[in-house]
């Protein structure tokens, strides 16, 4: 047979990206994994996706769980399974394992299995297949050679038949082998492992493709999670550089800025729409202000924004805000902005962007405000929060949402999630002490694409809102 190997989409969000397209159609692909990896869930969602998505009907086969708990289970992703098996989309089978059924005459006999799959399968004109687990199924066999025969049969009754079939496993106790009987593996097309891991309390759930026989496919250790919305693979190679562009500008809501952020007399002035914006600053220098600011100018205009507080609660920033003259209520009144506001240590960085991720895709922004992004470090390492603020940062830009993030620096030329060379414009603050004061300063560092003001300025932050001026009026 020649020409490409054809694929099925997994209807998980990341991994069809990872596996160049989906998992291989017709064939089976192993799922291992330690107790609560998410190997069921991960079934799951292959079936349900795969009813609801592109109408192929599928038949979960469970080894280990009752069917009612199964549907119980489900319902915490937003899974209808009652109502799928309702629709003739899905079909549950628990099957109870009794050795004494599968052994007759001294030899193992999978061919009551065989009679019940066709039978669940062509009720349903099923499509895909879960089996969960194959440790059970196989379980009470100690003979090696038979259970490796036995396991050839069943994939390739599987494989004759044209079915898309997730199958998991747990993972073998020692290195040297992947699954818990060392086969699995070879007679699969794909194999995906799924792990956990524990980092300074915080737990990581991890995949990776680590076979895919006939296709490339990404081979490096992936984040992902289980919420509501079922299992989210997290790629950084799903993300390219082919953002879109545009020549309209937005204002910063500060007229002096915006005036920086353009040439004199031009009549363009303010960040460009669908930018990325850094405010970085030391503690106390203005940036959840100017953050602010520019969230309620675009929201005065009817635009919407979200906006992100890893460091204030909602009722704390409002009040806050009003002290400088930035009434945020009629807006929250309105849908037009939203706060959301949670702890960053909460919860770990891949929850934290599928969050995100989840709320920009819901809401569907305009402006995007994280304040500040630099808390996500608290999270994870920084080689993790780098990881992470990038898939952030593209999948925003991906949106053309205009995005504007803080971050509090501890020296004035360096970022520590460095991630000033991905921003279009970079502005920075400063507080110098003097004599008798506290001078705010202000100046940009870069903006792409613009001509921009090479001036430091000084501002000030009144109960009137916030006004830039020249550095040179400092010396009175």
């Amino acid at each position: 047979m020649t020409g490409t190997l054809s694929k099925v989409s997994s209807g998980i969000s990341g991994l069809d990206e990872i596996t160049g397209g989906g998992l291989p159609a017709g064939r089976s692909t192993l799922v291992i994994g330690g107790p609560g990896s998410g190997k069921t869930l991960l079934g799951a969602t292959f079936l349900v996706r795969g009813a609801t998505q592109d109408n192929e009907p599928g038949i979960l086969v469970s080894f280990d769980e009752r069917a009612s708990d199964i549907i119980v289970n489900c319902r915490s992703l937003g899974f209808d399974l009652d109502g799928l098996q309702e629709r003739q989309l899905l079909g549950i089978e628990h099957v109870l394992i009794e050795r004494q059924q599968l052994v007759e005459a001294g030899e193992y006999d999978l061919e009551g299995l065989f009679i019940r799959l066709e039978l669940a399968i062509g009720s349903i004109g099923a499509k895909r297949v879960v089996l969960d687990s194959l440790d059970t199924l196989f379980a009470s066999i100690p003979n090696e050679a038979i259970l490796r025969a036995e396991l050839r049969r069943l994939f390739g009754w599987l494989r004759e038949r044209e079915l898309s079939t997730v199958i998991t496993s747990e993972r073998a106790i020692n290195e040297r082998q992947l699954s818990r009987h060392g086969i699995e593996e070879y007679v699969s097309d794909c194999v995906i492992l799924l792990d956990t891991r524990i980092n300074e309390e915080l737990a990581t759930r991890r995949l990776r493709v680590v076979k895919y026989r006939g296709t490339s496919h990404g081979n490096n250790e992936y984040p992902f999670i289980i919420g509501s919305a079922g299992v989210t693979v997290l790629p950084v190679t799903s993300l390219g550089l082919a953002h879109k562009v545009s020549e309209e500008r937005v204002s910063s809501g500060i007229l002096g800025l915006d005036a920086m952020l353009g040439a004199p007399g031009d009549g363009a002035e303010g960040y460009f729409k669908g930018s990325s914006v850094l405010i970085s600053g030391g503690p106390g220098a203005g940036k959840t202000s100017i953050a602010a600011q520019f969230a309620a100018a675009a929201c005065s205009k009817g635009e919407k924004c979200l906006y992100f507080a890893f460091e204030e609660s909602e009722p704390q920033l409002e009040r806050n805000m009003r002290s400088i003259g930035m009434d945020l209520d009629p807006l929250l009144a309105k849908g037009l902005l939203e706060i959301h506001a949670i702890r960053p240590t909460l919860q770990s960085l891949e929850m934290h962007l599928a969050t995100m991720m989840h709320k920009v895709r819901t809401m569907a922004p305009d402006v995007v405000v994280v304040d500040p992004l630099s808390a996500l470090l608290s999270s994870g390492t920084a080689v993790q929060s780098k990881m992470m603020v990038l898939r952030l940062i593209d999948y925003i830009k991906s949106f053309g949402a205009t995005a504007l993030y803080s971050v509090v620096y501890h020296d004035r030329d360096v970022v520590d999630l460095d991630v000033s060379s991905l921003m279009d414009t970079w502005i920075v603050l400063e507080n110098e002490r003097r004599l008798d004061n506290l001078e705010r300063l202000l100046y940009v560092v870069k903006s792409r694409g613009m001509s921009h003001s090479p001036d430091v300025r000084r501002f000030l932050i009144s109960d009137t809102g916030i006004e830039i001026k020249l550095k040179k009026e400092a010396a009175g």
